[in-house]
């Protein structure tokens, strides 16, 4: 059976897999300028009282309450709810604005899929969505936490560094996955083109020289995805030799850095950033998300508990810069309760999987069971 909920939702205790013993309360957030998200308050089904809140923010693009991820790679926050709430936590996630249904399933409103500085209204949007928790009568608005990924962590560090001005509660923790800790033209660098080279390097190079042969590049194309063999095979090689064009000293090898590097950053168009190949329709965005402070410049000025969660694998947001966002939040000396972790094998969806051709997936075990353990710590 469900019942009416004070904001227009139903709450339900589902038998489904995973969510026994927790309400899950469908309610809805007005964001303003004509759009109205759906979003899910859940909350141990027997709790009383006032509960800390975790509110999940997402990562880019489009994105469902769940995260859902593409090619059946499962959902990233739900996991994470079951656990929280499991610890005695309510959880609140949401459709991101543009977003009508899990799927995600899109609008077909060009304004809410793509309103001006977007990243501006994203950050707007999580601060509705805090508000909305903090007056919830199941919620001690005192103890709301944030939990991030990817750009949900650069969202949550940018609210809970200056709540006054987004008008929330300062949180009383944020949990980061995946961290933004480095100006966007950076990390789109790596992933756009960087990640060519480290590719090469770490997976064509056998005998780590800097160089390859005919022989190391013929070998490095076996296994590869057909996109990619299809955009490194030309700089390499011509059929089974070295690609002469490439070879500008013509010693018989290519340099990775100084020679096939140059090739791929012509091919990648990356040095006329931000139009490239690859970025169509997102120019305004990442001018936007450039105005604002990164993980490492914004969550220092954070007084409250941080952990910081990445993948080594991870080559969007990669694992040194989560570490050296912790040493900004150590050297500003705000914030003795800060903790970083990261995980070998895993990569940007905190699964474990391949460094260079990652596959989508849950958070693992591991990952759940650590934000599990600092909740209940932070209780």
């Amino acid at each position: 059976m469900a019942e009416k909920g004070p904001h227009g939702g139903h709450s339900a205790t589902t038998k489904t897999s995973g969510w026994e013993g927790i309400t899950r309360k469908a309610v809805k957030i007005d964001f303003g300028k004509g759009w109205v998200t759906k979003a899910e308050l859940t909350y141990p089904t027997h709790s009383r009282g006032r509960l800390p809140l975790v509110v999940m923010v997402h990562g880019s693009g489009h994105n469902d309450m769940n995260q859902t991820l593409p090619d059946g790679g499962g959902a990233t926050f739900v996991p994470l709810a079951q656990a929280a709430t499991r610890e005695g936590f309510a959880t609140l996630r949401f459709n991101k604005r543009g977003v009508t249904d899990i799927g995600p399933v899109e609008s077909k409103d060009p304004k809410q899929l793509d309103p001006k500085n977007p990243y501006a209204q994203i950050q707007k949007d999580a601060a509705s969505v805090i508000r909305f928790g903090a007056a919830s009568s199941k919620v001690d608005r005192s103890r709301i936490f944030l939990l991030g990924h990817s750009e949900g962590t650069n969202v949550a560090a940018n609210l809970a560094s200056d709540p006054k001005k987004y008008d929330i509660p300062k949180p009383a923790g944020v949990i980061e996955m995946g961290v933004v800790g480095q100006d966007i033209k950076e990390l789109l660098t790596l992933q756009l083109y960087g990640r060519l080279l480290l590719q090469m390097h770490d997976e064509f190079d056998v005998d780590a020289d800097g160089q390859l042969t005919a022989t190391e590049a013929v070998d490095g194309m076996i296994g590869q995805p057909k996109d990619l063999a299809d955009q490194i095979r030309p700089v390499l090689l011509d059929g089974n030799k070295i690609q002469p064009s490439t070879d500008t000293n013509k010693d018989g090898k290519i340099a990775i850095d100084a020679e096939a590097g140059v090739v791929l950053r012509k091919a990648t168009g990356i040095d006329n950033y931000p139009d490239v190949p690859g970025l169509e329709g997102l120019q305004e965005y990442v001018a936007d998300i450039a105005r604002f402070p990164t993980v490492t410049e914004a969550l220092p000025k954070f007084s409250g508990p941080t952990l910081l969660l990445n993948g080594e694998n991870d080559l969007q947001t990669p694992a040194r810069v989560a570490l050296t966002a912790d040493a900004a939040i150590a050297a500003a000396g705000n914030n003795k309760d800060h903790k970083v972790i990261i995980y070998p094998g895993m990569a940007h969806t905190m699964n474990v999987t391949r460094k260079f051709t990652p596959a989508f997936g849950d958070p693992d075990k591991q990952v759940v069971k650590d934000i599990r353990s600092w909740l209940r710590s932070h209780r």
